[in-house]
């Protein structure tokens, strides 16, 4: 190559080129993350701009290296499914240049080969750009250190978002109330009123929040109760209507002011990989730490901020929310149509207040909506 190369990244076009002078020498195929751009830390979004490669890591290592924390760890064996995101083979590691991205490096935000080569070519990633592993090797050999590296921001719309509420839409309980009643019968009916309240609009949701988990601090064994309780308590409909959605290509998120390790088999058990929750700490004994209590589901517009990140990040076609409570009546701004639902819990806020309203989730006028190619309501 004649001069210095420097790389541009599609996320559009999930492309890297790498282009020396005003030719594109090379273009590799890539993978971005599955939830967009952005630069949140935890997030799990691809950040855009401009950075350079501060560390090339894994020279000479056998193709499909597992890498650890940076250090070498045994070898991939295609033959074993393995759903884990694995770092393989070349570590090209980012450092940000802008302001917005200078925590790029503090995120481990690197350009790697992959275990999940059959998903090259679409966003899947957990934050990282992901090559087939022949292909990172190329890449390693091709450029040298400090290589400058500019990832273009998404320009086209496409995709849609269909995010779900859970307790009382997706399973029938309310996970919290399910804690409480582990705890003590009379903690149980302080948390159902506390709930309630909430959930009516009644009380802000962040004093309700703080003062149930101050009641009931639960032990991890409580979680997995819990967890088993909401997938003995799906909701008729919910398997059929994300099937549909998946169908007609709709990214699902479970929207949660409920707890993000409680509902992750759920999601699990339907296929979805987003959860919108509340993190839960507990020690290595399982007793319990706390919770996040600066998430935005523990606050009223709590969900709205979530969802404004997610179309952000993702650029989508169109939003649609379903949910029983006045926390997700309140994202009715931000999306473009908000279905009330009231198969578990009829809140006569909800039902006034909503574009829509439904008592099944296999409802047909929901897969009408969900079938729909328009972009409004």
């Amino acid at each position: 190559m004649n001069g210095n190369p420097h790389i541009e990244i599609s996320l559009d076009d999930q492309t890297l080129n790498v282009i020396a002078g005003e030719t594109v020498v090379k273009t590799f195929r890539i993978s971005s993350s599955a939830k967009g751009m952005g630069f949140i830390e935890g997030s799990y979004r691809t950040p855009i701009g401009n950075f350079e490669i501060c560390e090339k890591i894994g020279a000479d290592s056998p193709i499909g290296t597992i890498f650890k924390a940076r250090k070498p760890d045994g070898i991939w064996n295609p033959k074993n499914r393995c759903d884990e995101d694995l770092v393989l083979t070349r570590i090209l590691r980012l450092a940000g240049n802008d302001l917005e991205n200078q925590n790029t490096f503090s995120r481990f935000i690197y350009i790697h080969g992959t275990n999940h080569e059959d998903k090259i070519g679409q966003p899947a990633s957990h934050g990282c750009i992901r090559l087939n592993n022949e292909d990172i090797i190329e890449l390693f050999d091709m450029i040298p250190d400090h290589t400058k590296v500019l990832i273009h921001p998404m320009q086209k719309t496409k995709g849609k978002l269909l995010f779900l509420d859970c307790d009382s839409t997706l399973s029938a309980i309310e996970g919290i109330d399910e804690l409480a009643r582990l705890s003590d019968p009379a903690i149980f009916e302080e948390v159902v009123n506390l709930t309630n309240a909430a959930m009516n609009g009644d009380v802000p949701l962040d004093q309700v929040f703080k003062k149930r988990m101050e009641i009931i601090r639960p032990s991890f064994d409580m979680v997995r109760s819990v967890s088993q309780c909401y997938l003995d308590h799906i909701v008729p409909g919910a398997e059929k209507l994300i099937q549909h959605a998946n169908a007609h290509r709709w990214t699902t998120v479970i929207l949660s002011g409920g707890f993000e390790p409680i509902i992750r088999p759920l999601a699990k058990h339907f296929g979805i990989d987003h959860v919108e929750a509340v993190p839960l700490y507990f020690d290595e004994s399982g007793k319990y730490l706390g919770y996040g209590e600066d998430y935005p589901t523990t606050r009223n517009l709590g969900k709205n901020e979530i969802i404004r990140q997610w179309k952000a990040a993702m650029l989508p076609e169109k939003v649609i929310m379903i949910g029983d409570g006045t926390s997700d009546l309140e994202t009715k701004p931000d999306v473009n149509l908000m279905i009330g639902f009231g198969g578990v819990v009829s809140r006569d806020r909800v039902k006034e207040g909503a574009h829509a309203w439904i008592t099944q989730l296999d409802d047909s006028l929901l897969f009408d909506h969900l079938s729909s190619d328009m972009n409004g309501m």
